[in-house]
């Protein structure tokens, strides 16, 4: 049966920022940070899946030596429904049990990725989730192979079953697009070879190439990494960004060709799974998994294209305030205001959260406060921490956080939006059965958008100093700029390359140049000039190797802006939709969750509250600034 992604949920939204912003965080020298024996216990999490180790060896002894129990019902799902619900259950308690060890081990492995015990636990957990993986996987083609209407019926023999209804439907509706036993078979034997073309950028991009070096704004000669262009291209001295990106750039232009190669070959594979599948397009293929119309994509893009003269705005302001005549590439992400240099204690983090979200009612406030009072969150930096932030757990625990608390807003606002998929969680996995616990990647975003969007409303009403309040305008355009717009631009030159194979085109690099170029300059208007090297983005991205992945960070932050200004107008009122898209999981498909929330993502309505907020907020940013 369905099992959780299980995916550390900030880790997806940070590579969308790193691509959009350009920003990583600097990971700081290991002299002076703390040993975590050295922290507070009430500001480190309680990872209380297990109470020890010895807990965590009879759950794995347990799963080593109930695995084969499934393969009793191979061949027998048709039998009765009787057959098929003794198979989910037993399929639902391997899964929970092997979530808890792989969660566990790598929350544990997360405090100190130095221990060789974690080390080892999560190699095994990683093992026993492969064994479990392989041997269930016979059930969903099995059940496949079922009369559609016997299939159907099931859900009508008991109370237990009905709960499978969606679930038995969802399956159902993708039979057309799954061939046979054999022609299966061998597009997974195909399915390694057909992965090379993305592992030979990652290869490529992160083993052996190299950037080369630059001289910083203390005339240091510092080799470029991708960190340390990501830190460059913010520093206020232009010299600095030109020569960040430049030489960073070229890097990529001296091996174009084989970018280009390896590119190419991810969208035929698309096209080639596409054909075998029986779909229309790539993107009709992308968007079945979840059954998304594909209206969705097209009215993201068309939304977006009817408003480019508000994202043209930005440039123009951007040359006004750098005072500069030309604006290069390299100008559109160094912030417009300096950063604001006031800290805060976590203890001031918390309540300043409280108030933020107080908007979303006493239930939810109260549960923020359990969460800050019941260990969830682990706080500060330790020697041998992982580094970023991210919030996780399973269908039995409540949530964890990990955080790297050093007192910047940045890391008050990022507490606001781990703490809005902590207790996305939390609601979904109390709600919902394990078979719709887990939630698409389309939703995984919104609730903790929709946290950060209510706190950043909050503080910037709230700003002690005209400076601080320009500070946060600035972060909150920079955000919305590279989760909204940035990746709408990004999902049109995905559209682009993929209809050209569709449409019988062929690749090359011209090609590749010439459609991100046409985009790049659609998007940000005449005051950009873009130099020749700038058009080989599209090639160096990751993220198109993973194909139409990239809008759902887009929709998410549409979504997400619908919400909170209809809680911030509605009140009360609209809470209990709210609460419904929190509590829903994956038991209803994502854009009927949505629905049923009062978000319909295929309005480009719903897209251009988040492009009138961009703009009223680039108002008050230019207001200030002029007052200045």
């Amino acid at each position: 049966m369905q099992k959780q992604n299980l995916i550390r949920f900030s880790a997806i939204l940070a590579t969308a920022l790193i691509l959009a912003v350009g920003y990583v965080p600097v990971c700081a020298e290991t002299s002076g940070i703390p040993q975590r024996s050295e922290i507070d216990p009430k500001y480190q999490w309680d990872v209380d899946i297990y109470p020890d180790l010895d807990a965590w060896e009879a759950d794995f002894t347990f799963l080593k030596e109930n695995i084969s129990r499934i393969d009793q019902f191979r061949g027998r799902l048709g039998e009765s429904p009787e057959t098929f619900l003794e198979c989910t259950k037993l399929s639902d308690e391997l899964w929970i049990r092997a979530d808890n060890l792989y969660v566990y081990a790598y929350l544990k492995l997360d405090e100190d990725t130095r221990i060789s015990t974690y080390q080892e636990l999560a190699g095994r957990s990683v093992g026993i989730r492969a064994e479990l993986s392989e041997a269930t996987a016979f059930i969903e083609p099995e059940l496949l192979t079922l009369d559609d209407e016997k299939l159907r019926s099931y859900v009508n023999a008991s109370d237990e079953l009905k709960v499978y209804s969606h679930y038995i439907e969802n399956l159902i509706r993708q039979k057309e697009h799954i061939l046979s036993a054999k022609e299966e078979a061998l597009l997974a034997l195909a399915g390694p070879a057909l992965r090379v073309s993305s592992e030979i950028f990652d290869r490529l991009t992160d083993a052996d190439m190299t950037y080369g070096s630059i001289y910083d704004e203390d005339s240091n000669l510092v080799e470029l990494t991708h960190g340390r262009y990501s830190r460059f291209m913010d520093s206020p001295d232009r010299r600095v960004r030109r020569d960040a990106s430049n030489t960073y750039v070229q890097s990529y232009v001296d091996h174009i060709n084989t970018l280009a190669a390896t590119l190419g070959a991810s969208v035929k594979r698309d096209h080639f799974l596409m054909k075998a599948r029986g779909y229309n397009s790539c993107l009709e293929m992308a968007m079945a998994q979840n059954n998304i119309p594909t209206a969705v994509y097209q009215s993201l893009i068309d939304a977006v294209n009817a408003n480019l003269p508000t994202l043209h705005r930005l440039a123009k302001l951007r040359k006004k305030v750098l005072g500069i005549d030309t604006l290069y590439r390299y100008d559109l992400y160094v912030p417009l205001a300096a950063e604001s240099r006031k800290t805060y204690t976590y203890d001031e983090a918390i309540e300043l959260n409280l108030k933020g979200l107080a908007p979303l009612g006493e239930e939810y406030v109260s549960m923020l406060k359990k969460g800050f009072e019941s260990n969830w969150i682990d706080v500060y930096e330790t020697e041998g921490k992982s580094s970023g932030g991210y919030e996780w757990g399973t269908y039995t625990s409540h949530p964890f956080v990990l955080l790297n608390f050093n007192g910047t807003m940045d890391w008050v606002s990022a507490l606001s939006h781990e703490m809005g998929h902590a207790l996305h969680d939390h609601y979904a996995y109390k709600t919902q059965p394990y078979v719709y616990a887990d939630y698409s990647l389309f939703l995984a975003e919104i609730a903790a958008i929709c946290n950060e969007t209510l706190f950043m409303r909050y503080m910037i009403d709230h700003a002690d100093t005209k400076e601080e309040k320009i500070a946060l305008l600035n972060s909150w355009i920079t955000a919305i700029k590279g989760t909204f717009f940035t990746q709408v631009m990004f999902s049109e030159f995905e559209q682009a390359i993929h209809g050209h194979i569709e449409n019988g085109g062929a690749f090359s690099v011209e090609y590749f140049r010439k459609t991100y170029r046409d985009i790049y300059q659609k998007y940000w208007g005449p005051d950009l000039v873009i130099q020749d090297v700038d058009d080989i983005s599209g090639m160096r991205i990751g993220h198109f190797y993973r194909r139409y992945y990239v809008y759902q960070y887009a929709t998410g932050m549409a979504a997400a802006q619908v919400m909170s200004q209809r809680i911030l107008g509605e009140g009360e009122d609209y809470l209990d939709d709210y609460f419904k898209f929190l509590k829903a999981g994956s038991s209803k498909y994502p854009v009927d969750v949505l629905m049923d929330a009062g978000v319909d993502m295929t309005s480009p309505e719903t897209y251009e509250v988040t492009i009138q907020l961009f703009s009223s907020l680039i108002d008050e940013l230019e207001q200030l600034l002029d007052e200045k």
